[in-house]
């Protein structure tokens, strides 16, 4: 019976549910209009309103989300683009991702279309479908390519097509914003109430519209009637600005504004609510069986005995997993690709000697594994890919496969073998901050695991330098790098080369000259980077008189990432970072110390950090300390304000000058 009515709600619903998109009204805001047609206003127009440097605007971006007659959920999407300059043709070029693998996802319908004004008319140049291209990304990924034609500056483009999904539970996101700015966004969505759905929104502008209804419905005859509700919202935004690429941002999805929807419970027909909602342990238990994770754990690889034998005869589980890591780090090529499941499958990734991440990792832990030493494969999502919201069991949230080696309750690791500079003793930087799901598969354990860094990443430099009375300085510097500024330094020097990392040192600042060049212990990770340098530099401004120089020289702050008055991002600096300068600069004979810059103590208002500066004369020199230490890594949009004035006189102390006269 209750299939009956299940067929008859089904039915029910495919007459009701489904919707046509219709023109937004909203009064004295331009918002959607049909496809094809389009005011000349929009053909005339000259910049974005709101933000008038863009190269292009989002004219409008219309969603409807609804469900089919077979309780596929569907959404028709249109959105119109009008490219100011040559700069913004780039927008032209569309490329829509979808999950295609068991037909999970499929894309239907593309239509798309080029307006100009030409002569005063207009004129339509619509895609050719022989240019629609179907690219295989790996076997569960795909994607729509195309680009516009006849595009040029004051073009208007606009395409729309019809996503489905065979799962009822995967509503898809919806982001109102973009990387330019958007006059209009507007997300439909019609829901039966027999499906709650948990939102969360990220949204902070004030809706320009936010309109719900509902309406009664039911399907059946006589006893074998059905009733519900049908919940219809509708959610606009107006003149959204860009999401500007920021320093010390993480992914973009994390901080344009959307919404997302995650199912939790389902109320059958009969009255019983089931809750839906998955747990990560349901989700840890998919990963266990999916033939392109759990069931590659325990496939032999050509050849393994000989790694695992010499493995074994170590002494510690320590020596085993350093010896193992640099093994599968220094043996695999990453192909650049991030995955939380395989694509060829681990035996033949280690026979190409190259692999996506899942692929390399994969292959790390079942050497592991085989070693006797106590690890497990984990899923977690790179800084690029957006954190992982614990609160949202969505496997999709990840996109890398690391291994976890717990060790005790204070102390794991993360190996992650793609990187040919990662260390096993310290998790990835592009991976803190984040949550990742480790996976159990004997022991159907599958639990999370927030990472992150506790202890500060330090630099410490010391500089002894002679100033001399022709307004010239000349010494020796020695840097000493612990933890990720340690594996910074080792990856610039061995991927730019040597000039280029000079160029870095002295922040492309001509008047410094670098000879002698030493770096010590790149190959040991369980010691600093220890560099030294003979160096010398042309005092500009000096004129016989006086004598000026900025005695911070090499800190790793001369330059203020914080200069814009407003942030639209939330700031991760991924880990604490903790630096002290000393130096010593022996004043010439015949000068003396004209003006010193005072010794101060800066702190952010919740004291998260200090900047120290000690300036001094003693024994004929100045010597000088500055201190700089981050207690936290994380600090929201909203405190954007301390910031900014935090790093200004921060950065005004830095680069404050000391003063010689001529005795």
């Amino acid at each position: 019976m209750n299939k009956i009515f299940t067929a008859l709600l089904l039915c029910g619903l495919a007459t009701t549910i489904t919707n046509a998109q219709k023109k937004t009204e909203v009064p004295g805001i331009p918002t959607t209009q049909p496809y094809g047609k389009i005011d000349i206003a929009d053909l005339e127009l000259k910049a974005c309103d709101f933000e008038k440097d863009a190269n292009a605007m989002v004219l409008f971006d219309k969603g409807d989300t609804y469900y089919d007659d077979q309780f596929n959920i569907m959404m028709e999407r249109h959105k119109r683009i009008k490219i100011f300059n040559d700069n913004g043709k780039n927008e032209a070029n569309i490329r829509i991702e979808y999950i295609s693998g068991n037909h999970y996802e499929y894309i239907t319908g593309i239509e798309a279309e080029t307006i100009n004004l030409v002569n005063g008319k207009i004129e339509i140049t619509k895609l050719d479908k022989k240019v629609l291209y179907n690219e295989t990304i790996d076997k569960s990924r795909s994607a729509y390519v195309f680009s516009f034609p006849n595009v040029k500056p004051g073009s208007v483009i606009e395409y729309r097509y019809k996503w489905t999904t065979q799962s009822f539970s995967n509503v898809p996101d919806w982001y109102f914003q973009s990387k330019i700015p958007t006059r209009y966004s507007e997300l439909d969505t019609s829901i039966p109430d027999l499906l709650y759905f948990r939102e969360q929104s990220h949204v902070i502008d004030p809706y320009l519209l936010n309109k719900e209804s509902t309406e009664s419905k039911s399907v059946g005859t006589g006893t074998d009637v059905v009733s519900y509700s049908l919940l219809e919202k509708k959610r606009a935004l107006a003149n959204i600005h860009s999401m500007p690429d920021e320093p010390y941002m993480t992914s973009a999805t994390d901080n344009m504004q959307s919404l997302f929807f995650q199912l939790t419970y389902i109320k059958p027909i009969n009255g019983f609510t089931r809750s839906f909602s998955d747990t990560w342990a349901k989700v840890g238990a998919i990963l266990a069986d999916d033939e392109d994770f759990g069931a590659q754990l325990k496939r032999k690889l050509a050849n393994e005995e000989a790694i695992i034998t010499k493995a074994k005869a170590m002494k510690t589980n320590k020596e085993k997993m350093t010896y193992v890591f640099k093994e599968v780090q220094s043996a695999m090529k990453w192909d650049g690709v991030d995955r939380w499941y395989t694509n060829d499958g681990t035996v033949k990734a280690w026979e190409k000697k190259t692999g996506n991440s899942a692929e390399i990792n994969l292959i790390l832990y079942h050497l592991l594994n085989k070693t006797g030493v106590e690890a497990y494969p984990m899923v977690v999502s790179t800084r690029e890919h957006g954190k992982v919201n614990p609160a949202y069991t969505f496997l999709y949230q990840f996109n890398r496969a690391v291994v976890y080696i717990p060790v005790d309750s204070t102390l794991h690791y993360i190996l992650d073998a793609t990187g040919k500079y990662n260390s096993y003793n310290e998790i990835p930087d592009n991976l803190l901050n984040s949550t990742g799901l480790y996976i159990d598969k004997e022991n159907k354990r599958f639990n999370t695991v927030f990472l992150d860094k506790s202890t500060p990443s330090q630099q410490v430099i010391l500089i002894n330098a002679d100033i001399n009375p022709d307004g010239k300085m000349a010494g020796k510097a020695e840097m000493t790098a612990y933890s990720y500024n340690r594996i910074n330094g080792i990856k610039r020097y061995k991927t730019d080369g040597e000039q280029k990392y000079i160029d870095y040192l002295r922040n492309n600042d001509n008047a410094i000259k670098i000879a002698s060049l030493k770096l010590e212990n790149m190959e040991t990770d369980t010691l600093p980077l220890s560099q030294s340098m003979d160096f010398k530099m042309d005092l500009t401004g000096s004129d016989g008189t006086y004598i000026y120089f900025i005695p911070s020289v090499f800190a790793p702050l001369r330059t203020n990432p914080f200069l814009a008055e407003n942030r639209m991002s939330d700031i991760d600096f991924g880990y604490r970072d903790n630096f002290s300068l000393v130096g010593n600069y022996k004043i010439p004979d015949g000068y003396k110390a004209d003006a010193l810059p005072k010794n101060i103590i800066l702190q952010m208002p919740d004291q998260s950090i200090t900047f120290r500066r000690i300036v001094g004369e003693q024994n004929g020199s100045i010597v000088v300390r500055y201190l700089m230490d981050h207690k936290k890594s994380i600090y929201f949009k909203e405190d954007y304000g301390q910031i900014h004035e935090f790093y200004k006189k921060m950065h005004e102390a830095i680069n404050e000058q000391v003063v010689l006269k001529k005795s």
